[in-house]
């Protein structure tokens, strides 16, 4: 294999310059060229198919940073459609006149279900990347245990219930570090006007279906943490609620973005369009339990305590939003990201095709990298599903990570930040230039570098 080429598919995190640096490194090392696809699978969709070369005369070029969030290549959110043997064909047909002998895609879950059809005819293998820690498996055989009703909807109906951190399959995602850094951070901030307010927030964090993100959170010291995988049971909420704020007169609550009732339903709004990847957009969750609480908690409450006129003005949401996904990675999720990276470089010169890039972790091996099979992600109906906090990481009756779950997370933050973290801090957010030069794009450079098929060699 002389030439491969890389793209990163899906939404934007902090740690995809670092997987990309890590791929280019590998490649170079090994004598391989790498070509960067640009937009993710939007540039195959592109007859033009725009790429950049990112390790001409086997050094990388210089806007390559491992340091910079988002990236350098663009995203999108295009997928492959599986039943378009003719896109295929073309997509593939393109490439081999450009001589890419395999691909690495760098994504999550929706992402590996969109190679699919490629890896049929192409290699192609998977890094992966999210800040909702949802790729990958809580056990090896965890696929089989998901059943699909005859209105086909999925069902994840039976758990393994003997749970070994140890047994995991791609224990952490390059992102999720990250994510959960910006989101105990703000919580932390969050939580001083509500102590100096005598106030109930409410702090939305991301994660669909998969509630590590708010399970993370636990390290800003939220007082009540609420994940999707367990549904909100309204009367005990309340109940905890008043209990704190009787005793401390502020309570904060983390929700994941895809809470749900006691009936099993999506507390935020759910519109009636999806994305281009086919996720609904949800809408709302912190608002809508916050009206839940107004409803049943009253005016009263609040102003029988003098804290506020009522429980509208007394109980407020804040959504950590996409500051989650950008901005610089954090040590943990730049270094793994580059090896996990390389990893995947490897793997297609090893002749993997469909594979995943995986971070293992093992009490007496710490972290390492490995390679998992992709269809072995797959239930025999052949869907990827995201993975979800096992239950034995929640403590559903104190609603807190649990002793197996904070187990599960110290490995990842314990030494999550380096030096350099808090010193380019120091270093940069201050300084004087930041006032008197503008922002340079790192996509201004790219552009300049970006081939066509038409121009290749």
């Amino acid at each position: 294999m002389k030439r491969m080429g890389i793209l990163t598919a899906g939404g934007d995190t902090p740690a995809l310059n670092a997987t990309i640096q890590g791929a280019v490194k590998r490649a170079s090392d090994l004598n391989v060229e790498i070509y960067g696809f640009i937009k993710g699978f939007s540039s195959l969709l592109n007859p033009r198919l725009p790429h950049v070369r990112l390790n001409p005369l086997m050094r990388e070029i210089p806007e390559i940073d491992a340091t910079i969030g988002g990236t350098m290549l663009g995203a999108s959110r295009d997928y492959l459609s599986s039943e378009d043997d003719k896109q295929i064909e073309e997509i593939c047909d393109r490439l081999r006149k450009l001589k890419i002998d395999g691909l690495i895609c760098v994504g999550g879950d929706g992402t590996l279900n969109g190679l699919q059809p490629l890896a049929e005819r192409l290699p192609v293998v998977l890094a992966p990347k999210t800040i909702d820690n949802d790729l990958g498996l809580n056990y090896p055989n965890e696929p089989d245990d998901w059943s699909k009703d005859e209105d086909g909807n999925y069902r994840q109906d039976r758990l393994h219930q003997g749970f070994n951190c140890e047994h995991m399959i791609n224990y952490a995602t390059p992102g999720y570090a990250t994510a959960v850094f910006d989101s105990a951070m703000g919580i932390e901030r969050v939580r001083t006007t509500a102590e100096s307010h005598r106030r109930v927030a409410i702090i939305e964090v991301m994660g669909r279906h998969s509630g590590y993100i708010a399970l993370g959170s636990a390290y800003g010291r939220p007082d009540i943490i609420l994940i999707p995988e367990v549904k909100v049971q309204i009367e005990p909420l309340i109940e905890r609620i008043m209990q704190l704020y009787e005793l401390q007169k502020n309570v904060v609550i983390v929700c994941g973005e895809g809470i749900k009732d006691e009936a099993g339903n999506e507390l935020g709004a759910e519109m009636q369009t999806t994305d281009p990847a086919g996720n609904i957009v949800l809408s709302g969750a912190a608002e809508a339990l916050r009206h839940k609480l107004i409803e049943r908690m009253g005016d009263s409450y609040f102003v029988s305590r003098r804290r506020g006129e009522s429980a509208n003005a007394a109980i407020f949401t804040r959504k950590v939003g996409h500051t989650q996904r950008g901005g610089r990675p954090v040590l943990f999720d730049r270094f793994y990201a580059s090896q996990l990276g390389g990893k995947a470089v490897d793997m297609l010169l090893e002749g993997q095709n469909n594979a995943v890039s995986v971070l293992q972790w093992r009490e007496d091996r710490g972290f390492h990298v490995d390679s998992f099979e992709g269809n072995r992600l797959r239930d025999r109906w052949g869907m990827i599903h995201a993975r979800h906090v096992h239950p034995s990481f929640y403590d559903a009756a104190s609603m807190k990570p649990s002793k197996v779950g904070i187990d599960y997370l110290l490995p990842i933050f314990t030494t999550a930040i380096g030096h350099d973290d808090v010193e380019h801090i120091r270093r940069t957010l201050f300084t004087s230039g930041n006032l008197m030069l503008p922002y340079h794009s790192v996509n201004t450079d790219i552009n300049k570098r970006i081939r066509y098929l038409s121009n290749a060699e």
